[in-house]
């Protein structure tokens, strides 16, 4: 008996490994590039979202497009997706289809970003590093599906899977939030400043994941921007 718990343990360590905990000044590293590492979070979604915001840290060096956060359905496998093209440009997809926000590129400093959007409206909203982007027009009406895969590090192109890994992401990300609501423009800035939050369906503090290939959690080296 004691050698089947021992075998079953390293299958275990093979396919990854499942923890909830609180990620207080941890990140994610993901150390190879390209890479085909990645880390699947655990949320309790029990109808669609007709409203969201989705927030996330990041630090890396790099100049390719790469996948920050990916939600995706059976029916739609862009249903949620911060994707990163280039240095001065972030994608925001909901059901599929995105609008561009150009940014500042990097000093190689965290860049903390989040984005909301509601149904009614259409409204999409993009933040970085606490300060607003003008708003703008996506999916008016629609529904995200509930029955989702979620990812960090890997832009899905089917369910759960379809990874191109030079859309991946290397480096360290933190301080990852989902909520089924859109955020006042005080919590958007609270977010940017690690202060408290709303609950949310996804939590940094009690954050449920699973570990896919080349990725860690080690203590954040240096300290955010808004810390």
């Amino acid at each position: 008996m004691g050698r089947l718990r021992l075998w079953l343990a390293v299958l275990a360590g093979l396919s990854g490994v499942t923890a909830q905990e609180d990620l207080y000044r941890k990140v994610f590293v993901f150390r190879t590039d390209p890479s085909d590492a990645y880390v699947v979070l655990r949320a309790k979604l029990e109808q669609p979202l007709l409203n969201f915001t989705v927030c996330l840290r990041s630090y890396t060096d790099l100049t390719r497009p790469h996948s920050l956060f990916s939600y995706a359905t059976k029916a739609q496998d862009n249903e949620i997706l911060l994707f990163k093209p280039k240095p001065t440009e972030y994608r925001f997809y909901v059901g599929g289809k995105f609008v561009t926000f150009r940014v500042p590129e990097g000093r190689g400093d965290w860049e903390h970003v989040c984005a909301s959007w509601e149904s009614a409206t259409g409204i999409a909203e993009f933040w970085l590093n606490g300060k607003p982007w003008p708003r703008k027009g996506l999916q008016r009406g629609y529904a995200v599906g509930a029955e989702a895969v979620i990812l960090l590090g890997q832009e899905q192109d089917a369910f759960g899977g379809g990874f191109d890994v030079y859309n991946s992401f290397t480096g360290e990300l933190a301080d990852v939030h989902l909520w089924d609501a859109g955020l006042s423009p005080d919590k958007m800035r609270a977010a940017y400043q690690s202060l408290r939050l709303p609950p949310a369906l996804l939590a940094w503090r009690s954050l449920s994941y699973e570990t896919k290939g080349d990725v860690v959690v080690k203590p954040r080296l240096r300290e955010a921007l808004g810390r």
